[in-house]
């Protein structure tokens, strides 16, 4: 997939976060929402990361699910051409990623939540991995 998809997808994420930050009734009664988007998201800014360090293989995928995975690593160097440890700032980026998949599924198919600190919570880490990969390529 080309990256402009990808820089759609992630712009579609991002407004899904800015008109629920904005919501005067809240985060909760969008939380479903944002667990599918943000988890969306992480994969489009994992593989537009990827298409800007032109280390991703053509036709390659990444998959929200393998963020969960153990062996996350050996996935992902599959799906690259380079040594996944040459890529900066990817330990840090993959312990997020693995944090927001593993309340995914939580927060998307459970009953309503109490409290919005948690949905917060995975807003801050969506942008902190935004952050820790425009740190390297700039801008996505």
């Amino acid at each position: 997939m080309k990256i402009e998809k990808h820089q759609e997808a992630l712009k579609e994420t991002i407004d899904e976060i800015s008109q629920a930050l904005e919501d005067k009734e809240g985060l909760l009664k969008h939380q479903r929402r944002l667990a599918f988007m943000i988890s969306l998201g992480i994969s489009e800014l994992i593989e537009i990361y990827f298409h800007k360090l032109k280390v991703i293989k053509e036709g390659s995928r990444i998959k929200h699910e393998w963020f969960k995975k153990k062996d996350i690593k050996k996935i992902l160097s599959q799906q690259i051409v380079s040594p996944i440890d040459d890529i900066k700032n990817i330990n840090k980026i993959l312990i997020l990623c693995k944090e927001l998949e593993d309340k995914r599924n939580d927060i998307a198919y459970s009953s309503p939540l109490a409290d919005e600190d948690i949905l917060r919570e995975e807003i801050n880490l969506f942008f902190e991995v935004k952050k820790l990969i425009e740190e390297v390529i700039g801008g996505v």
